[in-house]
C-alpha cells in the first residue's frame, strides 16, 4: 500500500514556526540535563541500551581507552604469512595485484642467489588507504602467502606513508607448511638439513578434497563448495 502523502499547504501555526522551535528546545535541553545528572553509559550496543528516567542517553566511547568489540566475521588487516625458516610463502607471482580492483598491491619480484627456480617479494607493500578490504589477494594467492586473519584495522596516521605496509610489515604471524610445498618436495639449498627435515614433519597434509595449494586453508575447498552449491540447485529444482 502506497503511502499517503499530505500536500496540504502550512496552516499559520506551522509557518510561524514557533511550536516547532519551543519544541526543539525543549528536546535539546532534555538531552543535556540528562547527560549533565546522569551516568554515561558505556554500552555501545544500541538495542541493549537501557531506557528511562535516570538514563543517560550518552553512549560516547573514550577511544582508544574504550574499543568496541569487533564482529565476529571481521578479518582485519592483511598479513604475509611466514614459513618455519623465516621466509614469506609469497613466490611473487603477481596475482594478488593483478586481481585487486583498486591496485593497491605492489610487488618487486627477486631472485635467491642460492636457488634460481624459487623467487621472492624483494618489495611487498599494500597502500591500506586505497584497499576496499574485498579480500579478492587473499584468493587468487595459490600459496596460501596473504591472508586477513589479523583482526585489526589501520592504525591512525597523519601521513599517507603510514598507511603503506611493507614486507617488513606484513610478514608476521603463525607459520603455515603444506607438504606440497616445493621448497620441501625438492632439494632447498637455502634451507639448511636439519631445519628442512623440521619443516618436513611439521607440514600440513594435503587437503583430499583440494584441488591446489590455496584450498588448503581452514575452512575452504574447492570440491566442497562445488557439492554445497549443487545441493542447493538440486534442492531449488524441487
Amino acid at each position: 500500500m502506497p503511502y499517503q502523502l499530505d500536500n496540504r499547504p502550512a496552516d499559520l501555526r506551522e509557518r510561524m514556526y514557533f511550536p516547532e522551535i519551543i519544541r526543539g528546545i525543549g528536546t535539546v535541553t532534555a538531552h543535556f540535563l540528562r547527560n549533565l545528572f546522569f551516568t554515561r553509559d558505556a554500552n555501545p550496543d544500541i538495542l541493549e541500551r537501557p531506557r528511562g528516567l535516570g538514563k543517560s542517553d550518552n553512549v560516547t566511547m573514550f577511544y582508544p581507552e574504550e574499543k568496541a568489540p569487533y564482529p565476529p566475521g571481521y578479518r582485519g588487516l592483511h598479513r604475509l604469512v611466514p614459513r618455519e625458516d623465516g621466509k614469506a610463502r609469497c613466490v611473487a607471482c603477481y596475482m594478488c595485484a593483478t586481481a585487486c580492483p583498486a591496485q593497491c598491491i605492489y610487488i618487486e619480484a627477486g631472485e635467491y642467489p642460492d636457488d634460481p627456480v624459487e623467487k621472492y617479494p624483494v618489495k611487498f607493500v599494500i597502500d591500506e588507504l586505497r584497499c576496499v578490504v574485498c579480500g579478492f589477494c587473499v584468493e587468487a594467492c595459490p600459496k596460501d602467502a596473504i591472508r586477513m586473519d589479523t583482526g585489526e584495522h589501520a592504525p591512525p596516521s597523519y601521513e599517507r606513508g603510514a598507511q603503506w605496509l611493507d614486507e617488513k610489515a606484513l610478514l608476521r604471524g603463525p607459520s603455515v607448511n603444506y607438504q606440497n610445498d616445493p621448497w620441501l618436495r625438492r632439494a632447498a639449498p637455502g634451507i639448511p638439513a636439519d631445519l628442512l627435515a623440521q619443516m618436513k614433519a611439521n607440514a600440513t597434509p594435503f587437503h583430499t578434497t583440494a584441488t591446489d595449494e590455496y584450498a588448503q586453508t581452514p575452512g575452504f575447498s574447492v570440491r566442497a563448495l562445488a557439492a554445497e552449491a549443487k545441493a542447493r540447485a538440486g534442492r531449488g529444482a524441487r
